[in-house]
């Protein structure tokens, strides 16, 4: 892969358009483009409404961010409703689930990188 340098101190080693990322359904109603780098995934989402995330865990810290829509969480047993610009950590290995209350679009990010959300394009 080509790097493209823009000063001495920075290199971009990937860029790509989000939108240009080919989507796939993980599970039902849960579709994403996700972007990898050495150590995480960012996942961006967009999930129908009424779609479940059945409780799961696994050894990635995550964070989940809200862009649009109403998504309720249980993590560790409590449960929220994230809403726009609302952002949350799940600690490695801590059982979590959720439901899209309405439509939803949003942001996760894992670390270390998620090795079964590589898909070959």
């Amino acid at each position: 892969m080509k790097k493209m340098s823009l000063d001495n101190n920075f290199k971009i080693t990937m860029l790509k358009e989000i939108s240009k990322i080919e989507q796939k359904e993980v599970m039902k109603g849960f579709h994403g483009r996700f972007f990898h780098t050495n150590s995480s995934t960012i996942a961006f989402w967009e999930i129908e409404k009424g779609a479940l995330l059945p409780e799961h865990a696994h050894i990635h810290e995550q964070t989940t961010q809200l862009i649009e829509g109403e998504l309720e969480m249980t993590i560790d047993n409590k449960t929220m409703i994230l809403k726009p610009g609302m952002i949350v950590q799940i600690p490695s290995n801590v059982k979590h689930s959720g439901k899209a209350l309405t439509a939803c679009k949003l942001t996760d990010t894992f670390c270390p990188a998620r090795e079964d959300l590589k898909f070959d394009y």
